[in-house]
């Protein structure tokens, strides 16, 4: 008998639930609606919002906006020249930024205003990342670990990226901590992160063999995926039960079948990925 044991986290944080019902609740209204760059990291919901009269503006944030139009700020957030940009443009923005996100935008403004140096943890080409620094007028030096070659400054003020891992924010303090004259450290690492993390961790030692479900673009479900493999060798990342049918003959070997998905993968995916196994 196959046991499919599906992690106590997994799927929608409160963020991406949020910002996903809002999004949906506007385009069923039945006007245009706009989102700069994609709302969230996993395509098929993307593409159910189109089918709900939600497009994506990957250019300018300006671009192609009329002043009726209305235009959503991504969970992801922006930086604050281009929320600017959208304000001028239309004059009806929908603010949908993550609320840990915004916090994190309102850390780095004060102490960048206080002479501190931001250095943010995470990944520079991150559209969060990339609208964090531009808060802290994107002057931040951004890096992946703490044991990168950069030089610390004396007066610092730390933060991460919501999507990261705790042992890439432990070895950053430390470096800091033995460097820096001056720290102000904010682990803004998601709580919700840290337990899908967690969840991951504790079910992909205990199984023969671990799917995990999200976008392969998404930040959070690729450390999801990393976590996972250093347990389980047997770790398959898909992004939905279509992909997954690729792999369901090599799987009818295992008996003991952990699932976890991302922060952006929304129930029904999780749900379809473990009818199918």
């Amino acid at each position: 008998m196959r046991e499919i044991i599906l992690a106590d986290n997994a799927g929608f944080c409160f963020g991406v639930s949020r910002a996903v019902k809002e999004a949906f609740t506007l385009g069923e209204k039945g006007k245009k609606v706009f989102t700069f760059g994609e709302l969230i990291h996993n395509r098929d919901v993307v593409e159910k919002l189109k089918d709900s009269n939600v497009e994506v503006l990957e250019n300018d944030p300006g671009e192609a906006l009329k002043k009726d139009d209305t235009v959503i700020i991504r969970s992801h957030g922006l930086s604050e020249e281009n929320v600017k940009k959208l304000k001028a443009s239309s004059d009806n923005v929908v603010d949908l930024t993550c609320p840990y996100v915004s916090n994190i935008h309102r850390i780095v403004r004060e102490h960048a205003d206080l002479g501190y140096t931001v250095v943010i943890l995470g990944d520079k080409n991150h559209p969060e990342v990339m609208g964090i620094n531009g808060w802290c007028y994107n002057k931040a030096i951004i890096v992946r670990n703490g044991s990168e070659d950069f030089r610390v400054p004396l007066k610092v003020c730390a933060v991460a990226q919501t999507t990261e891992k705790l042992e890439n924010w432990v070895s950053l303090i430390t470096r800091l901590s033995a460097e820096a004259k001056e720290i102000r450290a904010f682990n803004t690492i998601c709580a919700a992160t840290g337990l899908r993390q967690n969840s991951t961790e504790e079910l992909s030692k205990k199984v023969e063999a671990m799917v995990v479900i999200g976008g392969k673009h998404s930040s959070n479900t690729t450390k999801l995926y990393e976590i996972s493999r250093n347990n389980c060798i047997n770790t398959y990342f898909v992004e939905n039960a279509e992909e997954l049918k690729q792999y369901t003959e090599e799987l009818k070997k295992y008996s003991r079948i952990g699932v976890t998905a991302g922060a952006s993968t929304p129930d029904w995916i999780i749900k379809e990925a473990i009818e199918l196994l």
